[in-house]
């Protein structure tokens, strides 16, 4: 054979076998890509990855069939979102709808926020074309601002329902007073009615604008040091004559050498309505118990009643706004349904928390946790609630170092009872 046809043959096939070779590269290079890309890096208009990243909204991006090929954590923690598949079958159907018409669509959703349990997230969910493949969902937690315009519904649903029932009685009483003007005892009897309700209604406009106040409080800068002594003391003054009408004692035990950052006028305000509460509350010729002590850098101060006491259910609801654990008794004792709720809100504001203890026959106690002041805090430069709360944390980690060096040094003795604990 001729040699020049021969090396023109083998020079083609070597041309052919080079060819092959840099497309075989190239193509295990583009699947080797692809393999580490992942479904979660699919290509995106240019641009779009950037917006995505500062939008600071939960977003999921579905290709055609619906398959997950970007989503951020907000999704996955939001529940919408579970491995490359979308969860809640709402959403799918604004994607099948925005795929086939391709208009903007935005909707509030409420929907479980995963496979257990009775929890929901609600959402404001915007779908819309993302190029020409994907679609992209935008979505915005709005469960907490839905839960407060509920809470705020409610409440003034509750108020129009509750100054309803006062005004009316007088309404009818005074036309009762004007049908029946020459009888004396019937006028005498009505004008008590109406004094009653009058008061009544006057105690329930006064702890709706002692709820307005606290919402506006700011403890921080314009609180001051507060005794808390003093406070407990004010507080029981004030409730003397609730207690000498139903002669009750009201004993106060135990002392606190701590101090409080907070309102003074606010504080005496809770206290007196807890005091009052285990008044109202617990039968004549009983006591009503004010315990105070000091324990890992925080003061409590406890009151106790020897009242029906509470079932468990209503422990749990008993700080609500205007809820009564028995109606037509907090209406003849003159209970707002407020008193506890005003308790709650103050104790909050000051960083501190309030529980209660209860059993059916045995009465309930109260007790209200406050956070210390630090010794060497300045009174004129105010805490924040971190500050606080990093005080209380590092003041009870002394105090229990302090307590374990104690106990080695004195071979394992028993520690003494506390001063002011409650009965």
């Amino acid at each position: 054979m001729d040699p020049l046809v021969v090396g023109i043959v083998a020079g083609l096939l070597g041309l052919s076998f080079g060819a092959f070779g840099v497309l075989a590269f190239r193509a295990s290079e583009r699947q080797r890509a692809l393999l580490e890309e992942g479904p979660g890096d699919a290509s995106f208009p240019e641009g779009a990855a950037d917006v995505l990243s500062v939008l600071g909204k939960a977003f999921v991006v579905v290709d055609a069939i619906d398959s997950v090929v970007r989503a951020s954590p907000a999704a996955y923690a939001y529940g919408l979102v579970r491995g490359h598949t979308v969860v809640h079958r709402e959403l799918l159907e604004m994607t099948a709808k925005v795929r086939g018409n391709g208009v903007v669509i935005e909707k509030q959703l409420e929907l479980p926020r995963g496979p257990l349990g009775q929890g929901t997230i609600i959402i404001q969910v915007r779908a819309a074309m993302l190029g020409e493949e994907y679609i992209l969902l935008l979505a915005d937690d709005r469960t907490e601002i839905t839960r407060t315009e509920r809470i705020r519904n409610d409440f003034v649903a509750n108020v129009s329902h509750e100054l309803k029932t006062p005004v009316g009685a007088i309404s009818l009483l005074a036309e009762a007073l004007e049908a029946s003007p020459d009888d004396e005892d019937a006028v005498r009897r009505f004008a008590q009615r109406m004094r009653k309700e009058s008061v009544r209604l006057a105690a329930l406009v006064q702890d709706i604008i002692e709820l307005s106040r606290l919402q506006g409080a700011d403890i921080v800068h314009q609180g001051k040091v507060v005794d808390i002594n003093e406070v407990v003391a004010d507080a029981v003054d004030r409730s003397r004559l609730a207690a000498e009408a139903k002669h009750i004692s009201v004993v106060v035990g135990g002392s606190s050498q701590g101090k409080v950052y907070g309102d003074p006028d606010l504080l005496v305000n809770a206290f007196r309505n807890l005091i009052d509460n285990a008044i109202r509350y617990s039968p004549e010729n009983t006591k009503v118990g004010v315990g105070l002590r000091d324990k890992d850098g925080l003061v409590s101060v406890s009151v106790a009643d020897q009242g029906e006491g509470l079932r468990p259910e209503d422990q749990e609801r008993v700080f609500e706004r205007f809820y009564r654990v028995d109606a037509a008794r907090s209406r003849q004792t003159g209970g707002t349904g407020l008193g506890l709720s005003i308790v709650k809100h103050v104790v909050e504001n000051h960083g501190g928390e309030v529980t209660v203890w209860s059993q059916l026959g045995k009465g309930s106690t109260f007790t209200v946790r406050l956070p210390e002041m630090d010794e060497d805090q300045n009174a004129e430069d105010p805490p924040t609630r971190a500050q606080r709360a990093e005080a209380q944390r590092a003041e009870a980690q002394r105090k229990e170092g302090r307590r374990k060096d104690g106990q080695e040094r004195q071979d394992g003795a028993a520690r003494p009872p506390e001063q002011g604990a409650m009965a």
